[in-house]
């Protein structure tokens, strides 16, 4: 990475794939780089409807585009251009950001599902399918999916190949349905050569959705097409998935990955700082890998903030840098504190209500068990008194909130499925 242009380049080509194409080509493709002043990126448009239409609408996008690219949160703040004020495009050098197999570091915790996915993309349909790989966040997984999707298309440009998380899917069939061009949707999906899906345990409990993907995973595997999932957890933990689903995506090869020995740690720091022609001294590296010990993610993040110090403001990637770099991307990465608000919406996901609802008077049963469950969830992790509890469902008093949070104690002893299900939210409120 040379510049800032560089790196909002790279933006852009994470934001492409977030935003359609038509917005996409008519405010952020036009979008030039301007300069990071502290924790801002500074970014020119042409005019002032497009200023005011990407701060209504495209801020949170180029924020998580940054922190993609970066490793650490910047704040967009647009600006117009004026007619004068020229700032040279420079184009990104792909192999920074490229992930490919050679981009890879393989050790003992990631190595077979390396050989995997490897051997699906030189021999697509033939070797594993579907190929199922798990693990936690920050692992790698992303990383061999894309790796694939290079591989096969480097081998055969015209492959088609369809690339998406589980969310995107889940948003285009509801898009399809309501504007009623559920052919248009089946046609993209099921004339795929290579369908590749990140975060697949995303369509769990949505019920359109799994009927959807489960025609197309039947069209392509029936046509010999390959597949390739990607989820956080192995099938048979993923709750409220679909008995069918379940069965075919243990068809073919399930490989997990593992946290990264200290080691690997050690291996992928010094492939990320060579990448970047950043020079990180061994024992400065080897005090990173012991301080981001799970993640990934989190420690390539800690070599971009290092790499932006050095391009951005001259500082180098010493010890006391790496300790700063360190400290800042854990504290956004691992320290966001779990809100009330952020319990139940993901109660809401779970139980398919609203937050609203949640909230209101509905005496629905849906409603009235994610009302508990919500209460219950409150009580454990933030440690709220039932007296603050009930404020927040409209007032509620205390021996109702009582009464719903001894109701799911009591439930969880008894019901493994119920546990499994609260235990599922707890983790997920507090990886958000």
């Amino acid at each position: 990475m040379e510049s800032f242009n560089d790196v909002f380049v790279a933006v852009k080509q994470y934001c492409s794939q977030k935003i359609v194409k038509a917005s996409f080509d008519l405010f952020i493709e036009p979008m030039e780089a301007g300069k990071m002043e502290g924790d801002t990126a500074i970014l020119y448009v042409s005019n002032e409807w497009a200023k005011g239409t990407i701060e209504a609408r495209f801020i949170p996008i180029l924020k998580e585009g940054f922190e993609q690219v970066l490793g650490f949160t910047l704040i967009p703040k647009i600006e117009v251009k004026e007619p004068d004020d020229e700032v040279e495009k420079q184009p990104i050098n792909g192999g920074e950001y490229a992930f490919t197999f050679d981009t890879f570091i393989v050790g003992s915790s990631n190595k077979f599902a390396h050989a995997a996915a490897l051997a699906v993309a030189q021999n697509p349909s033939v070797a594993y399918n579907p190929l199922f790989i798990y693990g936690e966040s920050g692992l790698g997984k992303t990383h061999l999916l894309n790796a694939i999707k290079a591989e096969i298309s480097r081998n055969n440009p015209r492959a088609n190949i369809v690339y998406v998380d589980g969310e995107t899917f889940t948003n285009e069939i509801i898009a399809a349905i309501r504007e009623n061009q559920t052919s248009e949707f089946q046609n993209k999906y099921r004339q795929a050569d290579v369908l590749l899906i990140d975060d697949i345990q995303f369509i769990a409990g949505k019920e359109r959705t799994q009927e959807e993907f489960f025609h197309t995973f039947n069209a392509l595997h029936n046509a010999g097409k390959q597949i390739v999932l990607v989820s956080d957890r192995p099938p048979k933990e993923i709750k409220s998935l679909e008995e069918r689903l379940r069965n075919r995506f243990e068809w073919g090869l399930m490989a997990d990955i593992q946290p990264p020995d200290f080691e690997t740690r050690c291996a992928i720091i010094k492939r990320k700082s060579d990448l970047m022609r950043l020079d990180i001294k061994p024992d400065v590296i080897e005090f990173i890998a012991s301080k981001v010990k799970t993640n990934i993610r989190q420690l390539e993040g800690v070599v971009k903030k290092l790499d932006a110090l050095q391009r951005l403001e001259g500082k180098p990637p010493i010890m006391v840098n790496a300790q700063a770099a360190i400290k800042d991307i854990l504290n956004e990465q691992m320290s966001t504190p779990v809100t009330i608000e952020k319990i139940i919406l993901e109660v809401g996901k779970v139980y398919n209500v609203s937050a609203a609802d949640i909230r209101g008077k509905s005496r629905r049963q849906e409603v009235a068990e994610a009302r508990k469950m919500s209460m219950y969830i409150i009580k454990e992790v933030c440690g709220l008194t039932m007296e603050e509890i009930g404020k927040e469902f409209g007032g509620r008093d205390h021996s109702t909130v009582v009464y719903s949070i001894s109701n799911v104690s009591q439930r969880l002893k008894t019901d493994s499925f119920y546990r499994d299900t609260a235990e599922d939210i707890i983790k997920n409120v507090k990886a958000i």
